[in-house]
């Protein structure tokens, strides 16, 4: 298990999707730090030191942060589903998998062997990527734009953003032991989408008071729980919960309706059960 997961590691390290999008990564990062500072140049010498210039600085300062975080959580999920949903289906597909089955390692380990090693490259990954743009924002936001956020609101915060790419990783080697890697990605690609169009529903639906709406968004959330993860964070990085005025700083990218504790325990065992049945599906698929 151990063996597959450092070659799964190794493999999708040496691939050039990946050296890609490393070097969009930076690139990303690196304008983001470029507006951030061309951010407090502009607005800098505009702004006084009275009360309300204090909230508006904070609220601009949640917004780019808030803008950060947001595509951070799309570009890690992007390379989860590039990386896991060809994971086992490219195997089959190229008779690879017959060599790695001659061998003494069950189909159980070869599945445990691949979320594991896709499953860490993603968390340092998404872990990595965090730490940046969070950092960054702070620092190079000078007084302006520095936020208070605390160690513990930074810890909490990154443990419930690696949980996407987890549960990603998981479901993209579920599919892949079902399905080829343009259906699997397709398949995945649309979960992923109508996640977060239904967690935008469910804010929407929460300041407008339509229980409609906000079921949709539940619904949408226990299907996939990917967006509820992303509001979770959110909520524990600005701590949001139960204050009003901290919400309206953050803007689109806010939760009105912050996910309980209960849906942290879910989305664990919402991956748990995917890779069950990857598990399953892949002992029972003739190869």
């Amino acid at each position: 298990m151990w063996t597959i997961a450092k070659l799964t590691f190794r493999e999708i390290v040496s691939k050039r999707i990946f050296l890609i999008t490393i070097l969009m990564t930076i690139a990303f990062v690196t304008l983001y730090g470029v507006a951030i500072h061309f951010a407090v140049q502009e607005t800098g010498p505009m702004m006084s030191n009275t009360m309300d210039n204090a909230l508006q600085n904070k609220f601009f300062a949640s917004q780019l942060l808030g803008v950060g975080l947001y595509f951070s959580s799309f570009i890690t999920a992007l390379l989860a589903i590039l990386s896991s949903v060809s994971s086992i289906a490219s195997e089959v597909d190229s008779h690879q998998i017959d060599t790695w089955l001659m061998r003494p390692i069950s189909r159980t380990q070869f599945v445990l062997g691949k979320v594991i090693g896709l499953g860490g490259l993603l968390v340092m990954y998404a872990i990595a990527l965090f730490v940046s743009i969070t950092l960054i924002h702070q620092i190079v936001g000078g007084e302006m734009m520095e936020l208070p956020i605390g160690i513990a609101q930074m810890m909490k915060a990154v443990s419930i953003f690696i949980l996407q790419p987890i549960i990603l990783v998981t479901l993209g080697v579920m599919l892949s032991t079902r399905m080829t890697t343009l259906n699997a990605g397709i398949v995945l690609i649309i979960l992923y989408g109508a996640a977060f169009i239904g967690g935008f529903v469910e804010q929407i639906g929460t300041l407008m008071e339509k229980a409609a709406l906000i079921n949709i968004g539940i619904v949408t959330s226990l299907i996939f729980p990917v967006d509820a993860m992303y509001r979770k964070m959110t909520v524990l990085l600005f701590d949001t919960a139960d204050n009003p005025i901290s919400f309206a700083q953050q803007g689109m990218f806010a939760s009105a309706s912050a996910p309980s504790n209960l849906m942290i325990i879910y989305a664990i065992l919402y991956g748990a059960v995917m890779l069950f049945i990857a598990i399953l599906t892949f002992k029972k698929r003739d190869v």
